[in-house]
This record gives structure tokens, C-alpha cells and sequence, in this order.
């Protein structure tokens, strides 16, 4: 700092390059048509669409010509547009330098830098405002949330028209909203995702401790502070509000645990996953009652290296017993495990129907009440979100090993006998 002159100093709050989040706060590189950035709460996204307009609006000089000349805001209201993407702390006005500030003019609903260009703001809530203006540029603040989401989407689309190459960028907190996943999903489309923590330094100090200590372990969490889009597909077995509903902190003292396995038809780094869920069950209020414990599936290990996963959960959790799956591995499975552990209690299962069947009276044992979650287990309720009855294709090898433990734990009777012990 000593060593910068005074116009370098003044300068250098106002060079983005210096300051920016590397890996999310930055435009990506290459040829894309739009940019999602998909970010926790308080993970810099305004910050990062304020400075990309910035970038397109602004010259080499406060005068020369910049990328864009006509610029589009829309925001969920025309009062949020103003109060967040241009005056917030960090909207467009706040981080602009003094000679290239726009100015904002009220009655027109629109910025304007001193080199011409403009920017208008849109309200998400009036399609028909965007019909007729045409763009070089766009920044869609919090998409999620606009009421006419798809009706303001392909007004813009229509608008972005002008130049050589026209961008714009999506900033939002993710939620299920089916237009966010086909803008996710579509050519010329790139995605970076922020989480929270990427930007604890500009937060209040306790900020991020208190949110996961009350949050942590939620779906809301990943969505919300880890910015996750968290898909589910229409007529899932598993809804995620049933998952959500049933989430518990720790388990309670357990009759019986099971580790379940589903393992692959081939050991490679190609191969299936091996799905490994453990599971126990409790008796309350007359009732039983499952709790699934952690996934510890695996992919591309051999057959003597997922094993070895299944045993250490099994001495982990003070398993009683191990349940897999032998469609596939017939006598193989059992042989492999008990190179790993000769004297492990042992069931073999064999699956006579298909898999969405198995799975349906599980999915009804979730929607009874009698399956809870310890904390999170993202990779695997990822899997069941996108389970439906009429699945085809793919393999769901965590959500098979899971039907299998809740099979043995509900289903079944369970078999063996139920002992008390603290996990």
C-alpha cells in the first residue's frame, strides 16, 4: 500500500479483480449465453451481479464505449430493484467509482453512466413490461422468487437481442422451481454455486456458527446457506417434506442396527455404486420405529474394498447383523464379506420383484410416520427424491440398500433377538 501512488490507492477499493471470491464471484470464462449463480444467504451474489454490470456497462475510461449499451435489472419488485440491485450496499451505484457512477433517474425507472449506457429495471410481476425494449445485456436478481417467472422469462428472451454476443447473468437463492432447473439444464447455460461460508469475512462473526447450529443438517440449510438447487422428480416416492418431517438430531437407545448392502455387478472405477445404509430400530408408544444412520456407500472399489466399508460400518455402529442383496453376486457377496470378517452375522436377500415395488411399502412406513433421518444424508435423499414408481433405467444403489434395512427392521419382524444399547 505504501508504494501505490494516490490515484492508485483511490482506484483500488474499485477493482473487482483484487477483491472478488475467487471461484464464484468472477464470470466464468468461455462462450456462454448465461450465467446462474446460485448462492447461499449473505454468499455475495449481488455483489457479483453489481460488479459484472460494471464490467459490461463501463469503459476504459469514464466516457469509452463498454461491452453493453442497454442493460436489463428485474427484480421480483420494481421497489427491490432499486433498493437492492442499484442502491443497496452492494448495488451498482454503491460499488461504482465516483467518475463512472450512474446516475439514477426515478421517473424513468433507469440508470445511466456517463458514457451512455442504460440499465432499466423490471418488475417480475409484469411480463408485458419487457415487450418491445431489446438488450445487450441482462441480470435477473433471486429468479426463485418471481411470481411470473416463466411468462418474464421469455419476454427477456425476446428482448436479449442486441450486440454480438448478448449474456446475462441469473443470481438467486436456489429453490424447486421447475424454470430454474431447464435454465440450468439448457445449452450456452454455466452454473456456479456460492455457499455461505465462502464469505464469512464480510458476515457478522457468529452469523454462520448460529445458522448451522440451528439449521445444520436440513435440506433448508443446503438450500439456503450451502446453495444447493434440491430437484425432485414429480410423483417421487419420497417427497422431501416427508424427509424434512422426519429428521431428528440423534437416535434413540436402539433394539436392533443393520447395515445394509446393495452391492455392484462389476468392482472398477466405472461400476455402480455400492449402496451401504445402516438403520436401527426403536420401540415408542407401541410403535416401531426405524432410524436411518448414516450412508456409507461407495463407488469404484473392488469387492473386497466395499466389504471392508460394510464391516467397519457394522463394528461402527455395533451392527447385530448384515442384510445384502445377492441377485447379482450369489454366494460371492457372503464369501467376499467373510474374507473381511469370518464371523459376521450374515442375511442373504433376494429380490423377487422390481425395484419400485420393494420400495413402495417403505415409502409408506415414511409417509406413517415410522422412518426418521439422523442429521443429514444429502447423496442418498438426493437419490430418493428422484425415485418414481415408474423409474426406468439407472441404479438406485443407495435407496436399494436402504429398502433392504427398512425392509429387515419393519417388514420382516426383524428377526433375532431385540437388546437395548446407547449409540
Amino acid at each position: 500500500m505504501e508504494g501505490l501512488s494516490a490515484n492508485a490507492a483511490a482506484a483500488l477499493p474499485y477493482i473487482w479483480d483484487f477483491w472478488a471470491i475467487r471461484g464464484h464471484q468472477l464470470p466464468p470464462a468461455g462462450d456462454w449465453r448465461t450465467w446462474v449463480l446460485l448462492g447461499g444467504r449473505g454468499a455475495g451474489k449481488t455483489r457479483a451481479g453489481s460488479e459484472w454490470i460494471r464490467w459490461m456497462a463501463e469503459g476504459a475510461t469514464p466516457l469509452a464505449r463498454g461491452r453493453a449499451k442497454r442493460i436489463a435489472l428485474v427484480a421480483e419488485t420494481l421497489d427491490q430493484g432499486r433498493e437492492v440491485m442499484i442502491e443497496g450496499p452492494s448495488g451498482i451505484r454503491a460499488v461504482s467509482p465516483p467518475d463512472r457512477r450512474p446516475k439514477w433517474e426515478a421517473t424513468r425507472k433507469r440508470l445511466v453512466w456517463p458514457n451512455g449506457a442504460e440499465a432499466r429495471v423490471f418488475s417480475a410481476r409484469d411480463p408485458e413490461g419487457l415487450r418491445g425494449p431489446q438488450f445487450d445485456a441482462a441480470w435477473g436478481d433471486e429468479l426463485a422468487k418471481w411470481p411470473k417467472a416463466r411468462a418474464v422469462w421469455q419476454m427477456l428472451q425476446f428482448g436479449l437481442r442486441l450486440g454480438r454476443r448478448p449474456r446475462q447473468l441469473v443470481t438467486t437463492t436456489p429453490r424447486r422451481v421447475p424454470l430454474l432447473a431447464e435454465i440450468m439444464k439448457a445449452p450456452g447455460t454455466v452454473v456456479g454455486r456460492a455457499p455461505t461460508s465462502a464469505n464469512r469475512a464480510n458476515l457478522a462473526p457468529d452469523f454462520i456458527a448460529e445458522m448451522e447450529r440451528e439449521f445444520g443438517g436440513t435440506a433448508l440449510a443446503r438450500q439456503e446457506l450451502e446453495g444447493e438447487f434440491l430437484s425432485e422428480e414429480p410423483g417421487a416416492l419420497w417427497p422431501r417434506a416427508i424427509l424434512e418431517a422426519g429428521r431428528v438430531r440423534e437416535a434413540p437407545a436402539l433394539e436392533r442396527v443393520v447395515v445394509a448392502v446393495d452391492p455392484p455387478v462389476t468392482g472398477h472405477a466405472g461400476s455402480d455404486e455400492c449402496g451401504i445404509v445402516v438403520a436401527g430400530v426403536a420401540s415408542e408408544g407401541g410403535k416401531r420405529v426405524a432410524y436411518v444412520l448414516a450412508d456409507e456407500s461407495v463407488q469404484g472399489l473392488r469387492p473386497e474394498g466395499w466389504a471392508a466399508r460394510a464391516v467397519a460400518a457394522f463394528e461402527t455402529f455395533q451392527a447385530d447383523r448384515i442384510v445384502a442383496e445377492v441377485n447379482q453376486g450369489g454366494d460371492l457377496v457372503e464369501s467376499v464379506l467373510r474374507q473381511v470378517a469370518p464371523d459376521v452375522p450374515y442375511t442373504a436377500v433376494r429380490a423377487s420383484r422390481g425395484k419400485a415395488a420393494r420400495a413402495e411399502p417403505v415409502s409408506a412406513k415414511y409417509e406413517q410416520g415410522l422412518v426418521r433421518h439422523v442429521g443429514s444424508l444429502p447423496a442418498l435423499e438426493d437419490q430418493m427424491c428422484a425415485f418414481t414408481g415408474d423409474r426406468r433405467g439407472g441404479s438406485p444403489d443407495r435407496v436399494d440398500a436402504l429398502v433392504w434395512a427398512i425392509t429387515e427392521l419393519l417388514l420382516k419382524g426383524g428377526g433375532g433377538v431385540p437388546r437395548v444399547r446407547g449409540l
